[in-house]
């Protein structure tokens, strides 16, 4: 089964249903290429400080062997590039994200904004579902669970099969089997252009394909969502400042934990023992 595109100007239902029967679809020109470019060159810049193979995620040479030897991984991407906190605002996205993650949330906050540059030489990633981070409520009524995660891989530049474009096994969001991961011969290529995102399920199983050049860097960036009442990989409350963000949406903020998590958003208020006069005041509907 090949990886469906589409225009970022499709009515917003087709998307959903591409996303609903497929697991993912590639988006074309969803995030504008100024954007793109900016976040490409300040990424850029950073990576020269980066040693490639260092983001193991505390898990050794198991998440070496996971993220890549040969790849260069960096999170806290406003910290380098006020032009991330544009992608947190993106009118599209967040009306994807909304509709797969609001029916299980009050709402819903920014589990990683990854920088990830495969290297020339790397082998493919190990086949995952992006869910399985947060198992225990996964597994349940699998595949029937509620969806945790939306994710966008996003293209900083060409992306092509042989530079280690995502590769994707669509449908298998709907397979009866959790531990079911298949193997590399039933996964297509994401390729993308700059700007393009491949929009795709936790559920889906997927992984980064093997780079077959020898000079070349396949260079992306990741940004996906988690339910409001789970915790998620980057810490970005932590990351962040109130002074960094005192000037972004409440959108922005929320997205970064800078937010209350409210179980019931029409109600106002939230959870937060911390400023909750200001909490109440400000509440983002």
């Amino acid at each position: 089964m090949a990886l469906k595109r589409l225009s970022k100007d499709a009515p917003l239902q087709e998307l959903l249903a591409v996303y609903a029967e497929d697991g993912g679809m590639i988006v074309e020109g969803i995030f504008p290429l100024q954007t793109i470019e900016t976040i490409r060159d300040d990424v850029l810049r950073a990576a020269e400080h980066v040693q490639p193979g260092i983001a193991n995620q505390g898990l050794g040479e198991m998440g070496k062997f996971f993220t890549g030897a040969n790849t260069i991984r960096f999170s806290s991407l406003g910290k380098i590039s006020p032009a991330f906190f544009d992608l947190l605002d993106n009118p599209l996205y967040a009306a994807l994200a909304d509709a797969v993650l609001l029916p299980h949330c009050g709402s819903y906050w920014v589990n990683t904004g990854q920088a990830m540059l495969i290297g020339p030489g790397s082998e493919a990633q190990m086949l995952h579902r992006d869910c399985e981070n947060w198992v225990h409520v996964s597994s349940v009524n699998w595949p029937d669970s509620p969806e945790v995660t939306i994710s966008a891989m996003i293209a900083l530049d060409e992306m092509t099969e042989e530079l280690g474009a995502t590769r994707v096994i669509p449908g298998s969001h709907k397979w009866p089997d959790l531990t079911d991961e298949a193997d590399q011969s039933m996964t297509v290529a994401a390729e993308m252009q700059p700007g393009d995102a491949l929009i795709y399920s936790g559920k889906v199983v997927h992984g980064g394909g093997a780079n077959r050049t020898r000079d070349r860097w396949r260079r992306a960036m990741h940004l996906s969502y988690v339910l409001g009442w789970l915790t998620p990989e980057e810490s970005s409350p932590l990351d962040y400042s109130d002074d960094d963000l005192r000037r972004q949406s409440p959108r922005v903020q929320r997205l970064l934990g800078h937010r209350s998590y409210d179980p019931r958003p029409h109600d106002g208020g939230g959870l937060w023992l911390r400023d909750v006069r200001q909490i109440e005041e400000t509440a983002y509907r």
